[in-house]
């Protein structure tokens, strides 16, 4: 995931820590099961929507997952979102390739998480809660981070990244993703920093939803580091994924 020009703002915030079938809203038996979308299409890139779909599926809150894109049985739309607890936008390329695919999107998605819906995003899905393009969700802005001061990655290739995840030092696979940053009035809670301080993971409220963005990939598996070369120095990292899911599920 590529982003252009990299700024550090003054942030203020509030810290926890020092990548089937067609979707029917109204169908039954769903009540007792939390829908949650899914983005696969062009804005994507294989395995990061399925890498997504199977950390929500391992939720206990019991998510039945589905695919949404315009080559899946169920379109993006208003009328898909409404049927949804929650909306997962997965890593892709570029933020401006991603954004060229999913900018038609913006307002019914904007709609969606102010009228009470939730927000995933990871790595380019964070960037595109950002606003510089994006969808305007968090109460600041995203920025690349390999280019921010004292960054610890230089690459914008496969490589691992350090984060301080509410108070845990762990390891996590990094391929060119965000930083966050809030304006110094907004309320928004910091689950994880890089090394630099900069915020690798955060929630924030936007209307009556709720938004969780991260820069890493916590839902990376096993065969993301094989592909690429990387050895796992710790263990997997499902369970911060799931962290953040459960965290921006809270009612």
């Amino acid at each position: 995931m590529r982003r252009g020009s990299a700024a550090i703002a003054v942030v203020g915030r509030r810290v926890l820590a020092a990548c089937g079938r067609s979707f029917q809203p109204e169908s039954a038996g769903r009540k007792d099961r939390p829908v949650a979308l899914v983005y696969r299409g062009p804005a994507s890139l294989p395995g990061c929507p399925e890498a997504v779909a199977k950390l929500l599926r391992s939720s206990q809150l019991g998510f039945e997952v589905h695919y949404v894109g315009p080559r899946e049985n169920t379109a993006l739309s208003a009328s898909a979102l409404a049927g949804a607890a929650v909306y997962a936008q997965p890593g892709g390329d570029s933020l401006a390739r991603g954004y060229r695919h999913m900018r038609s999107h913006r307002a019914a998605i904007r709609k969606f998480v102010h009228s009470g819906g939730r927000y995933l995003g990871f790595c380019l899905g964070g960037y595109l809660a950002g606003a510089t393009p994006g969808f305007d969700l968090l109460p600041g802005d995203t920025d690349q981070y390999i280019a921010s001061p004292a960054a610890t990655v230089g690459t914008p290739d496969d490589a691992l990244v350090r984060v301080c995840w509410r108070g845990q030092q762990r390891t996590l696979f990094f391929q060119d993703g965000p930083y966050f940053w809030v304006r110094p009035t907004a309320s928004a809670t910091v689950v994880a920093t890089y090394p630099n301080g900069t915020i690798a993971a955060l929630i924030a409220e936007f209307g009556s939803g709720r938004v969780g963005v991260v820069g890493p990939h916590p839902e990376a598996t096993a065969d993301w580091y094989a592909d690429a070369g990387l050895g796992v120095t710790d263990r997997l990292s499902a369970d911060l994924g799931l962290d953040l899911v459960e965290a921006v599920m809270r009612p």
